[in-house]
């Protein structure tokens, strides 16, 4: 489907830190109700918590009160917001047993507007236990409804693993919206395909309103033409729900996770932050 990448003598190299850039995130409209979005892709490796935090932090910058839900047992999305997760540590395993979400929620130091239901390793034995309860589909949506009833969120990410399991479904179940992050490599859409079977057997089964409302482009090499056949072959598949903002390969969105920090506080100048922040004001843009 694509050639084999190449690099030219004279390809443009975007710049990691752009050390000439300095501007305040503008206050982003408020959403009519709140945007609950799962991020998911079954390919591994395409920057899936890492879009989900750095959207997430850049959301809260721009005003509006955020929510990050970790449901994958390896708690990577709480490292990279800075919040204790460790075994034992109440968080998304104590939700999906019935203990109040309110009561579990942990703010980050990224932002007063940023909170996190962390997730610990004891979720990686919570498949066996909500494989024998009644309606186990559903137990993060009720939890996730019941805090919405009592405190205002303007948006709910969801950073499930990249396996199908009834934490995943769970979280497609919670959610309303769907966001895809695409890597701009030859082996982008593999599984995609799958993925997006998966999610019409959900509409058609347990969730009618979930919505594949956003694409991310991410991992774009300026370098190579390979990122941007890539890019074109996803907006041609997805025209409407790919996001203009592309996040480019960058050191400094890689770097970020080990200093327990998203991109936007670890240099909030380079290339990565700021295609970040673009990404969150487009989709607050977008909001209905």
């Amino acid at each position: 489907m694509f050639d084999v990448p190449e690099v030219g003598d004279d390809a443009e190299l975007q710049p990691d830190d752009l050390d000439n850039v300095s501007r305040e995130t503008p206050q982003f409209p408020h959403p009519s109700t709140t945007r609950i979005m799962v991020v998911a892709n079954q390919k591994g490796g395409v920057g899936k918590t890492t879009s989900a935090v750095n959207l997430a932090v850049g959301l809260a910058r721009g005003g509006l009160k955020t929510l990050v839900i970790d449901i994958d047992p390896q708690g990577n999305a709480s490292t990279a917001l800075g919040v204790e997760h460790s075994e034992g540590t109440p968080g998304t395993y104590e939700a999906l047993g019935g203990q109040p979400m309110k009561e579990l929620l942990v703010n980050s130091p990224e932002s007063p507007l940023l909170w996190v239901l962390p997730a610990t390793i004891d979720l990686a034995g919570a498949e066996l236990e909500l494989a024998s309860r009644v309606a186990r589909e559903n137990q993060l949506r009720n939890s996730l409804n019941a805090l919405l009833a009592e405190v205002e969120f303007d948006y709910v990410f969801i950073d499930c693993p990249p396996s199908l399991g009834l934490l995943t479904l769970n979280a497609f179940v919670a959610a309303r919206e769907l966001l895809i992050p695409i890597q701009c490599e030859f082996y982008a859409l593999e599984g995609l395909t799958q993925l997006l079977k998966t999610i019409d057997i959900i509409r058609t089964s347990i969730n009618a309103r979930l919505d594949v409302s956003t694409v991310l482009l991410t991992m774009f090499d300026v370098r190579t033409k390979l990122s941007q056949q890539v890019a074109d072959e996803v907006r041609r598949w997805f025209p409407h729900q790919t996001l203009n903002a592309v996040i480019p390969r960058s050191v400094r969105v890689a770097e970020a996770p080990s200093y327990s920090s998203s991109v936007l506080s670890y240099h909030e100048k380079s290339a990565g932050a700021q295609a970040y922040l673009d990404a969150a004001a487009e989709i607050a843009a977008r909001a209905k």
